[in-house]
């Protein structure tokens, strides 16, 4: 059977770097050079290194980073690395060398008590209070292969600069959180509802549970009302019917260019995004499914607004997940990653709305509205092990 990344011809970008928000950003596509700099990173460290990440698995690169982590440790480097208890694998006796070493560990969440819906899903690395790096990639083989090896394709972002102060402040709550001093259901929602911290033109966004929009979602929600032109690359895109409705408006007024997964760990969530095309295509939006591999990557270009962080653009990213976006507004950048955005458009199928009629046949659209109830009411987990026959 032919490979489809290599029959489309797509390779990952090559690494790029930029100054915006009074940030330096570098930029980091393809999974060799994603890896390359969180060694760096990690090697690189000498007093500090804060890490958050959802996914630790046990394969070779669990492995890996955790020999890294446990070689900074010895030379003195104070760690305190954060996972999802859910998410990751790795437990207290995988990581069992690296706290032998001096490192602290913690798991966000237990398995049965008011948080277990609550994933903390972000990801981030901080080394010295000085350098940075986050994205939605995490620790595991997959999300450092190539697209030819079905690798995911994600992205990472190294930050130096004043921004770097405020993961710092983030990461405090983390802590807090994962101490025992601080893990309140309700101390958490306060945290999501109230934290916000920006800089020049860098501002950190966190998603979460609240009773009210967390400050992702609440920034993300206004800028739709007034957009002109919306780019977006997305893994999970099932969205509630008003920011839907948002980027509909955009799409019907001025360009809406939106690129999702042709492949997934979750065939539901793919579903539940194909649900959606009738009506953006109505709107006249431009809709591509990536195929080459699967989809992780999350970034927004909202005119000269660029979103990108850990945050999926579904329910449970708007709404329940601890989650952190970088916000910047500069009008380069925005270029910059549209062009990004039009080199994955390259190398996705273009959803017409000849070819989605088509593809609407009865029994897919009972498919699709079923992924999309299944993700967007149900937990994520449960319909993992669902793939709808898509």
């Amino acid at each position: 059977m032919a490979d489809p990344a290599a029959s489309s011809g797509f390779t990952d970008p090559e690494p790029f770097e930029t100054e915006a928000g009074g940030q330096h950003l570098a930029f980091y596509p393809a999974g060799r050079d994603r890896r390359a700099a969180l060694f760096k990173l990690i090697e690189g460290a000498r007093e500090s290194l804060k890490i958050c990440f959802y996914i630790f698995a046990t394969d070779a690169t669990g492995v890996a980073v955790c020999d890294a982590l446990t070689a900074a440790a010895r030379r003195g480097v104070d760690i305190m690395l954060v996972v999802d208890r859910f998410g990751a694998d790795a437990d207290e006796e995988f990581f069992a060398p690296l706290t032998a070493a001096g490192a602290t560990v913690r798991f966000f969440g237990k398995r049965w008590n008011e948080r277990y819906l609550i994933r903390n899903h972000q990801k981030m690395v901080i080394a010295d209070d000085t350098h940075g790096m986050f994205g939605g990639f995490n620790i595991e083989d997959s999300y450092f292969e190539p697209p030819e090896r079905n690798g995911w394709t994600d992205l990472a972002v190294a930050i130096e600069g004043p921004a770097v102060a405020g993961m710092v402040e983030w990461f405090a709550k983390l802590d807090e959180w994962t101490n025992g001093k601080g893990g309140h259901f309700r101390s958490i929602r306060r945290a999501v509802r109230n934290w916000d911290w920006a800089e020049g033109g860098a501002r950190w966004l966190v998603g979460g549970p609240t009773s009210e929009l967390s400050t992702w979602a609440r920034c993300v929600s206004q800028d739709l009302i007034a957009g002109k032109r919306l780019d977006m690359i997305m893994a999970y895109f099932s969205p509630p019917k008003r920011l839907l409705r948002r980027i509909g408006r955009i799409a019907r007024h001025g360009e809406a260019r939106l690129v999702m997964a042709g492949k997934s760990d979750n065939n539901a969530t793919i579903g539940a995004t194909r649900s959606l095309y009738g009506y953006l295509l109505g709107k006249r939006a431009e809709i591509y499914e990536y195929t080459p591999c699967k989809l992780h990557t999350k970034l927004i270009v909202l005119d000269d607004v660029v979103y990108v962080g850990s945050a999926n653009f579904d329910m449970r990213s708007l709404y329940l997940n601890l989650e952190l976006m970088l916000q910047i507004e500069d009008a380069a950048l925005a270029r910059r990653m549209r062009e990004y955005i039009s080199d994955h458009v390259a190398a996705s199928q273009e959803i017409t709305p000849e070819l989605h009629r088509r593809r609407a046949t009865l029994w897919n659209r009972v498919r699709w509205n079923l992924g999309w109830l299944l993700v967007s009411v149900l937990d994520y987990t449960v319909t993992r092990r669902l793939n709808l026959g898509l």
